[in-house]
């Protein structure tokens, strides 16, 4: 069981902030990105693309890998897909507590 199935919140954080959502659409792609490659094209220093890197690092969904004296990064959509599956728990259950009270209220007419 991996970090973000044992604590989702940790992946809702992760996703919680403009420039992460950035860096996991740009990452989204499928191709392994430098920092250099990440900053393209943004106002973003390396220094605050690497932090944010970290926090998606951390969050167990962006994985580092080092090419000689660069590092790609790149997306791991596996903990994206186990907060999905933990979203869709939390769904059936509210639709069965709202089942359960509208027949409530209704046998109560």
């Amino acid at each position: 069981m991996s970090r973000s199935t044992r604590n989702p919140a940790r992946v809702f954080a992760a996703l919680g902030d403009e420039t992460r959502l950035a860096l996991v659409i740009r990452l989204s792609a499928g191709e392994p990105l430098s920092i250099s490659r990440l900053t393209e094209g943004s106002r973003l220093t390396r220094q605050s693309v690497t932090k944010h890197l970290r926090v998606l690092e951390n969050a167990g969904m962006v994985r580092c890998a080092h090419s000689g004296r660069e590092s790609l990064f790149e997306l791991n959509p596996r903990p994206i897909a186990q907060v999905r599956e933990y979203l869709d728990r939390v769904s059936k259950q509210w639709d069965k507590a709202l089942s359960r009270l509208k027949s409530f209220v209704e046998n109560e007419v």
